[in-house]
């Protein structure tokens, strides 16, 4: 049984104020919850005050929006696996479709970034997802697969069964439109088969495929309903609180 992970992805968003609040509005939403693992992903400038926000509690993890693949240098405006699990960050999110689009990210850069999270025993969530464009023209597979061998090029079983993989469809990432469940499935179920063919059955059983696209509390619950679909990554919803709650809880539901 693959257990359930939600992350909120808060991008360019969330002062340090701001995350404080809304660690503490979210305890009060979730409690102690364990059956569904549930990380926090702010901006560099919030991850200490989230960690701080959260204290005690164990229940909640804290992940980066990006890294360098290097251990440190001359690398202005970059941040390090190191300095990331200096503050005790545990999750990275690696090749988002904005770092792919926006800043020209490709497949052997995300790459040598996963290698470099694992070397630092930092969890990858790794992003994969076709244009609107790829779509139309029937290239869906071709584009997954091509992404995630040169994404995950190298891992070892270890590493792949400790890669997050978010399936996020790039038309459907901050538009309000989403996949269909029947759409984000049949994506997720070829990842698992793609991935079955890179490493064993086994591993690639206990890998995680989270959806991203435009997940919100009114449709969390249809898409985490589907065999291959092992939570969401969030994004504007995930910016209130009560919103993040429902979807964290929709999670629960259909653990």
């Amino acid at each position: 049984m693959r257990k359930k992970i939600v992350a909120a992805n808060w991008k360019m968003n969330m002062t340090q104020a701001e995350s404080a609040r809304f660690i503490e509005s979210l305890l009060l939403e979730l409690g102690d919850i364990t059956d569904v693992e549930v990380v926090i992903v702010p901006p560099f400038t919030a991850l200490a005050k989230v960690m701080e926000a959260l204290g005690a509690s164990q229940s909640i993890k804290v992940g980066a929006q990006n890294m360098h693949w290097e251990p440190n240098g001359a690398f202005t405006g970059e941040i390090s696996a190191a300095l990331l699990r200096d503050l005790l960050v545990r999750y990275v999110v690696l090749g988002h479709s904005e770092r792919r689009t926006l800043f020209s990210e490709t497949d052997e850069i995300v790459n040598r970034k996963v290698r470099a999270g694992h070397e630092a025993t930092l969890r990858p969530i790794v992003c994969v997802g076709e244009t609107l464009e790829q779509r139309d023209k029937g290239n869906v597979e071709k584009i997954l697969s091509i992404q995630l061998r040169g994404s995950l090029k190298d891992l070892n079983e270890k590493e792949l069964h400790e890669t997050v993989i978010a399936y996020e469809p790039v038309w459907a990432i901050g538009t309000g439109r989403n996949a269909t469940p029947q759409q984000a499935q049949e994506a997720h179920a070829f990842i698992r088969h793609t991935l079955r063919e890179m490493s064993d059955e086994s591993t690639a059983d206990r890998i995680r495929i989270q959806y991203g696209g435009s997940v919100k509390p009114e449709n969390a619950r249809d898409l985490m309903t589907q065999p291959d679909i092992d939570g969401a990554l969030v994004g504007s919803a995930s910016l209130d609180p009560r919103s993040f709650a429902q979807i964290v809880k929709a999670a629960r539901d259909e653990k």
